[in-house]
């Protein structure tokens, strides 16, 4: 590196790709206008302090080293590579801003509590370091902050009002991966490099404290490469695309019967916007084809919708203080969370759901619907919150917003107010399974019951079980609730918990036996709640953002002569 160059850090964060990545391109644009002033330098930080705020499993920080490897790999495809920085970003960068003569950061905004601080303390740093930010928002298709704007400052609370809003909006153009960078613009060795060789290679597993017996097997590997190669097989199915329906997809199907995208979504190796555009092009080519709320389209959008909501309120993870969620008076069980969360509550069919998700790291979206209503309001009356946490660790797909966002759905706590429809654990699992092939792959110890009784093998006679080779309440257990009875028992709270709230008392103590519980429908399912009434804005400023809703800058004096 020429001592008279600068340097340019990108960071990824979410956004683990270079395809679609409008603050990678920002940072590259300025490198091809003056090559010899400037050197680009990517980095990923892996922050020490992520434990302390984020549960994740074994699975998910194998995904995350999976995908860092691929986005070091397309990066040295254009002539660059990643630089993995290890430490906390608030130290970390006043030393890189001095020691590699920084002029600009460029970054991916994001919504979630702990990064927006992270980034002030950075963006705070940067200007006493006299280095331009350039922020953007590439996460989602729209920008949450403009979609509060258009909704009178509140962000809405129902997906039909979302949908209004949105329906309104202009989306950029997904961005193609860069060409390779000049020759001149790859940085020479730093102080550490020189000590180090190998000072900022991704990190082994190892070092992200797996153990690596406890990994399963490898059936979405990570990467911005898996993840395109997986959305183009989808698209050469433009009859598939077009009919899916997200309630009439199989929750135990022993191949996936959806996408499997929302890991890669998680993490950036995909964009969202390259695949809003790219499905909307498949749709423009059929007559027919479904719509949202159910559709591939739909469920994009549900995910924008729940990103919108966690952007304006930073307690959207907990029940108390948060503004969307009702207050409901589960309780502890430590037992109970326990069996559920290792697939121990003698339901087979939630069982084989909760061991799948530990083995492989995904479920079915229907599938969690059934495993969290379970949790809550069906049966075992515990909080979203704790099984918030659990899916917070074992999911690929763990996300701040969307694992909220559910978790309050299908506890009625939020979005949702139909609570008195539940899943069934028996009766669910049938309609798209009835031989029970999921539960004999994901418990074993059933293999051998038959399918009238393998979703209910305590039905079986004492020598029934022994023939079968396996006995309930020893080599299976028995269930930790009667689901009959507990269901009216629940129904029954939730009724007074929605009363005290409708009364603005919360929903404090009660007493069960003095209200009446509704009957468990036949066909449980959920649905959007009724649209939204707020209008949009369309004041000379939300006009203004709407133009610049990609990208925000924070330049001392113009971007193109810095």
């Amino acid at each position: 590196m020429d001592k008279q160059q600068k340097t340019i850090i990108h960071w990824f964060r979410k956004g683990l790709r270079i395809h679609d990545n409008p603050a990678l391109a920002e940072a590259i644009d300025l490198i091809r206008k003056s090559p010899n002033k400037y050197v680009l330098r990517p980095i990923f930080v892996l922050d020490p302090e992520i434990p302390n705020w984020l549960k994740v499993g074994p699975n998910r920080w194998r995904f995350l080293q999976e995908s860092l490897l691929q986005l070091d790999s397309n990066l040295r495809k254009i002539k660059s590579r990643l630089y993995v920085v290890r430490g906390d970003p608030k130290v970390i960068f006043p030393k890189l801003f001095n020691e590699w003569q920084v002029e600009l950061l460029t970054f991916e905004s994001d919504i979630e509590p702990y990064a927006r601080q992270r980034d002030m303390l950075v963006e705070k740093q940067a200007k006493k370091f006299n280095v331009n930010v350039i922020t953007t928002v590439s996460h989602t298709i729209y920008n949450p902050e403009l979609i509060i704007q258009k909704s009178q400052g509140i962000a809405p609370k129902q997906y039909e009002g979302f949908l209004k809003i949105v329906s309104t909006m202009s989306i950029p153009e997904p961005l193609e991966a860069p060409a390779a960078l000049p020759a001149k613009s790859k940085p020479s060795k730093d102080s550490n490099e020189h000590t180090d060789s190998k000072c900022y290679d991704c990190p082994a597993l190892h070092e992200l404290g797996v153990n690596e017996a406890d990994l399963g097997d490898v059936l979405y590997p990570g990467g911005e490469t898996e993840g395109l190669k997986r959305f183009q097989a989808i698209l050469r199915k433009p009859d598939w695309i077009c009919g899916f329906e997200k309630p009439k997809t199989s929750p135990n199907s022993l191949k996936p019967s959806t996408t499997v995208l929302s890991p890669y979504l998680k993490f950036g190796c995909i964009s969202s916007r390259l695949m809003y555009s790219d499905l909307q092009k498949v749709l423009k080519n059929k007559k027919k084809h479904t719509t949202p709320p159910v559709s591939l389209i739909g469920q994009l959008l549900w995910r924008e919708f729940f990103y919108t909501a966690a952007a304006s309120d930073p307690n959207f993870n907990r029940m108390v203080g948060n503004s969307f969620c009702r207050q409901i008076p589960w309780k502890k069980n430590v037992q109970h969370l326990e069996a559920w969360t290792y697939g121990r509550t003698g339901y087979p069919f939630i069982d084989a759901i909760m061991r799948q998700l530990r083995q492989e790291g995904w479920i079915h979206h229907l599938a969690r619907h059934a495993v969290a209503c379970f949790l809550t309001r069906g049966d075992l009356w515990i909080s979203w919150e704790d099984g918030q946490r659990v899916f917070e660790e074992l999911l690929l797909d763990a996300d701040w917003a969307l694992n909220a966002g559910n978790w309050m759905w299908l506890s009625a706590s939020a979005f949702y107010h139909l609570y008195y429809r539940v899943y069934s654990p028996v009766s669910f699992g049938k309609k798209t399974d009835k031989d029970g092939e999921y539960i004999r792959k994901y418990v074993p110890e059933l293999a051998n019951y038959p399918k009238s009784m393998i979703y209910e093998p305590w039905t079986a006679t004492a020598a029934q079980q022994r023939e079968f080779g396996c006995i309930i309440g020893k080599d299976y257990p028995q269930r930790i609730v009667i689901h009959d009875v507990v269901l009216k028992k629940n129904m029954a709270k939730m009724a007074d918990a929605y009363q005290k709230h409708r009364d603005g008392g919360g929903g404090g103590k009660f007493d069960v036996d003095n209200t009446q519980a509704k009957p468990e429908p036949q066909s449980p399912k959920t649905e959007p709640v009724s649209p939204s009434t707020s209008s949009g804005c369309s004041s000379s400023k939300i006009l203004k953002m709407e133009q610049n809703s990609t990208i925000v800058k924070y330049f001392k004096k113009d971007p193109k002569s810095p």
